[in-house]
């Protein structure tokens, strides 16, 4: 098992760009695991970035949309100097591309990069079960069980919510683990599996991917390693199964949909810049 472990962390290491992995892996070392983040107060470039992320992860700004400085800068009512801000915060999550003369757009990932992100997911999230089985506090499963009971009543009334929460669950159980750069790697490479899902992905019912996250959970409660390492990767297997090359891309309004979640945000174009 142990083998089985330190062969998967180096093929994650190799997986990865220096700078994306081990660099960040080799700056953590020596701080305390679960050590307790500050939070900074959000600025109108961090307001921007979180509602444009949420869109693209609840698959309303598709793979390929166009998100002009100009239109967004409107709808969420601040400077261009902030929207650029969060459109690099973006680059660096790998969910939008910004090219000279062109601006920028959603990412549009390829096959290539589905399997290769699939790959990567199984190997990083096999790594967090691994951590987290036996060692959850009641306080950790009532989180979980928390977040499945959203993931529920969003998969009730129907809409996008449900694809970002199913995306969140995994986010949750990274940051369970206390490990500030495994939380970092899941969360980029969550998301740009939710882009993948965007483009590739068939119709199907979300319902057994909520039962799969339950199962995962008593898993790890219970202290059966093994059980939740298999569950977790056939699940991920399950949700790889879903993607389909020839799904074509359907698009809305941009500036509609970025009106939308600039009100979530409370950024309106009538509160000035």
């Amino acid at each position: 098992m142990a083998c089985s472990r330190q062969h998967r962390l180096l093929k994650i290491v190799c997986y990865c760009d220096f700078e994306w992995v081990a660099k960040p892996i080799l700056q953590s070392r020596g701080q305390a695991a679960g050590a307790d983040a500050v939070e900074p107060k959000q600025s109108r470039a961090d307001l921007v970035y979180s509602a444009l992320r949420e869109a693209i992860l609840e698959q309303a700004l598709r793979p390929g949309t166009k998100l002009s400085e100009d239109v967004i800068a409107e709808q969420f009512a601040v400077s261009r100097t902030s929207v650029r801000a969060a459109l690099q915060q973006l680059r660096g999550d790998g969910l939008i591309e910004l090219q000279a003369n062109k601006g920028a757009s959603v990412s549009e990932p390829t096959a290539e990069d589905a399997r290769d992100i699939f790959a990567l997911r199984r190997m990083l999230e096999a790594e967090v079960v691994h951590r987290l089985a036996g060692q959850l506090s009641e306080r950790d499963c009532g989180r979980l069980r928390a977040h499945v009971e959203q993931e529920k009543q969003a998969q009730s009334v129907g809409g996008p919510a449900s694809i970002r929460l199913a995306g969140e669950f995994h986010i949750l159980l990274a940051e369970l683990t206390g490990s500030p750069s495994l939380t970092r790697f899941v969360r980029e490479i969550v998301s740009r599996g939710s882009l993948i899902l965007a483009r590739f992905a068939r119709d199907h019912s979300s319902e057994c991917a909520v039962d799969e996250h339950e199962r995962i959970i008593a898993a790890l409660q219970a202290g059966d390693t093994s059980a939740a390492e298999e569950l977790m990767l056939r699940h991920l297997e399950a949700v790889a199964v879903r993607a389909d090359l020839q799904a074509p891309p359907t698009r809305g309004d941009t500036a509609d949909i970025l009106k939308r979640y600039a009100e979530r945000r409370g950024l309106l174009a009538s509160t000035g810049r």
